[in-house]
């Protein structure tokens, strides 16, 4: 058991390069050759200091102590990145976002092509969209014209959202300057003034946003009324969200959105790997809530309501044994 663990937590060197030689190639990525990894399944979380990579390593922990079944974490750009890995066979499990997980797979959107070797494992929790700044000038949307904003790592859900928040509001990505990056480097520029906002769309609190929060006064901006009903309308995949003002220590509690963290599959995991995650996940929560506050959210009812992609067999053999039925693969 000791052997299962540490090598879910180790770092393979060189193994995050695998997920850019995803063979799917959303957004005209150059595509590669798939890498194998040995010793367990590759399993693509996202940045360093979101959500995505830490609560992705617990998970791993407790699935490693309790299943049969060892996860390798490797960091990654994000959603569109580990669809592509997926779908290339280069990582077996993934998070990704519910509207990026739609629109791969109906290839709308910034994917040329379906994805149409991935299924669902299940949501897994809410990830608010959170809209950062240290200028207390800036206290809408609208105020973002003209200003220098970081829109998401390449390959990350963070793009689909900053542009359909801007959208609703008049902007599009030509009335800002838009800069791509990653959590880490977006909260960085932001202490430098090389930016002036930044959009992070993670499960609150996001490591990357308190680590700002400890050093600088931050402002979030909130969404108002009309535009969350109009984002909403336009684009269901949306749902009403409050950020506490607890979380980073902001004067009042920002209004928002949120989409949902969704644990994906492809087609070559194992019914019973996936069975295996699925089990290690929803028969652990307690000890997963200690381990990290996520833990919290997870619940059968949401993790069984996605209906535009289909679930891996796998995770429908436990849906079905829990007495709910899922659209299966």
């Amino acid at each position: 058991m000791k052997k299962k663990i540490i090598s879910v937590l180790l770092v393979m060197i060189g193994v995050t390069m695998l997920l850019s030689c995803a063979a799917f190639s959303p957004s005209g990525r150059t595509p590669g050759t798939p890498t194998a990894v040995e010793g367990g399944l590759t399993f693509a979380t996202g940045d360093e200091q979101g959500t995505y990579y830490r609560y992705g390593a617990v998970l791993a922990q407790k699935i490693a102590e309790t299943t049969d079944t060892v996860l390798n974490t490797v960091a990654s750009g994000g959603s569109m990145d580990n669809i592509g890995a997926l779908q290339s066979g280069s990582a077996m499990v993934g998070f990704a976002q519910t509207d990026a997980l739609s629109y791969a797979y109906e290839g709308t959107r910034l994917f040329d092509s379906k994805a149409d070797r991935i299924s669902v494992i299940a949501e897994l929790y809410k990830e608010q969209v959170q809209i950062i700044t240290l200028n207390p000038g800036i206290r809408s949307v609208s105020d973002l014209k003209g200003k220098t904003v970081s829109v998401g790592a390449d390959g990350s859900g963070v793009y689909f959202n900053a542009i359909d928040i801007l959208e609703v509001y008049g902007l599009t990505e030509r009335d800002i300057s838009p800069v791509y990056q990653s959590f880490g480097d977006s909260v960085e520029d932001l202490r430098s003034r090389k930016i002036d906002a930044a959009f992070i769309v993670a499960g609150t609190p996001t490591s990357a946003v308190s680590g700002l929060a400890a050093t600088d006064d931050i402002y979030m901006i909130s969404l108002d009324e009309e535009h969350i009903d109009r984002l909403i309308t336009d684009y269901p995949h949306y749902s009403r969200a409050t950020i506490d003002k607890r979380t980073y220590n902001t004067s009042t509690d920002v209004n928002t959105v949120a989409v949902g963290a969704v644990l994906i599959a492809g087609d070559e995991a194992r019914d019973e790997d996936v069975y295996n995650i699925i089990s290690g996940i929803y028969e652990n929560k307690e000890a997963i809530t200690r381990a990290y506050s996520k833990g919290a959210e997870l619940d059968l009812e949401s993790a069984s309501s996605i209906t535009s992609v289909p679930y891996h067999p796998g995770a429908a053999k436990y849906f079905a044994e829990k007495g709910i039925d899922v659209p299966v693969k």
